[in-house]
């Protein structure tokens, strides 16, 4: 071996690391633009199953991608403008009724009270100490609460923002599909290109499918619990009905802790009451059980043939790997191995 031979097969071996590092280190500067671009590409072939119902009706494709626009577009309208002036209104309120409580010195005498009505067991004693230990933590680290409140208020408008993001990109995914697939498809040899087209136009309608399902089961979530939320005199049912909407999208543990959530907010003093509370969550411990055994089956098995196990174990593994974005694409994604797993492998290896 020539002496020059070990410095360059070192120096190569070197860069190859720094690109690498380079690379790794570009993923994680761009993750919130990969998740916006993912997460509208995920949506976009979620419209699509639309779109293509909206031309089997013999509407052009523009017009079906435009209607099918305007619709997600009135939706997202109609969501923030249900949800941002009672919510900056209800902080607003919040804000001043803390305020209120500490300079009338009514806290814990209004705390106490309603402790009394929840847990009529507790000795006043303890209730004291208690109570005495929270506002004096209060008092002292109410700067620090102020400023969570407020950069939780910045957090919630860059949500918002890329709210915004994804759903211009979705916009724009769902109207370029065809081409896009086309130029997709167009880099396959013409020898493979048919049998490529149909496996990804399978696996492209379960995803389309899987979403338009979560979708459904949201929608049904929402619009029941719109009505017995108003039934039963909950604070803010419309919000209420919209966090239970959104919380559906996620498999698996969304309707729980959707749930978990609405009837915490019936328990909150001055807002709600223990009788809402219990009411609501009877109510949704019966709807878990509609849910898990009748309404998913029935429109989950028409979206994407998944069996149970692989679905628990998709949406835990994409929920450790990517968050809540993971845990929602891993049952498609699931779903599409499944399908080159029964449509390639198994072939191929019977051929054997």
């Amino acid at each position: 071996m020539k002496l020059y031979q070990p410095f360059r097969t070192a120096f190569l071996a070197t860069l190859g690391v720094g690109l690498g590092i380079l690379l790794i280190s570009s993923v994680q500067t761009l993750s919130t633009i990969l998740l916006y671009i993912g997460t509208a590409l995920f949506l976009s072939l979620g419209l699509e199953p639309v779109v293509s119902f909206l031309e089997r009706r013999r509407l052009p494709r523009w017009a079906a991608v435009l209607l099918t626009i305007l619709a997600v577009l009135a939706l997202f309208a109609g969501i923030v403008l249900m949800v941002l002036p009672i919510l900056i209104g209800q902080v607003s309120d919040l804000v001043q009724e803390i305020t209120r409580y500490f300079q009338a010195g009514t806290f814990i005498d209004d705390v106490k009270n309603w402790v009394h009505t929840v847990f009529p067991g507790l000795s006043d004693s303890s209730m004291n100490d208690a109570l005495t230990n929270v506002q004096n933590w209060l008092l002292a680290n109410w700067g620090s609460i102020t400023g969570g409140l407020i950069n939780a208020g910045l957090a919630f408008f860059s949500g918002l923002t890329g709210a915004v993001i994804v759903l211009v990109l979705t916009i724009y995914f769902t109207a370029s599909t065809p081409s896009l697939k086309a130029a997709v498809y167009s880099m396959v040899p013409s020898s493979k290109r048919s049998r490529f087209v149909d496996l990804s136009e399978q696996i492209t309608d379960s995803v389309g499918y899987y979403v338009m399902g979560q979708v459904a089961l949201g929608v049904v979530n929402g619009v029941l619990s719109a009505i017995y939320l108003s039934i039963i005199q909950a604070p803010f049912p419309a919000v209420l009905a919209v966090v239970a909407f959104f919380f559906s999208l996620i498999p698996l543990v969304g309707t729980l802790t959707g749930s978990a959530i609405i009837v915490l907010t019936c328990l909150i003093p001055g807002l709600g009451s223990p009788a809402t509370a219990l009411a609501a969550g009877i109510y949704y411990l019966l709807y878990m059980q509609l849910e898990a055994y009748v309404l998913s089956p029935r429109i989950m098995n028409r979206a994407v043939s998944v069996p149970g196990a692989v679905v628990v174990i998709a949406a835990l593994a994409g929920g450790s790997l990517l968050g809540l974005l993971g845990a929602l694409v891993a049952i498609p994604i699931a779903a599409s191995i499944l399908i080159l797993f029964r449509q390639v492998l198994i072939p191929r290896q019977n051929e054997l």
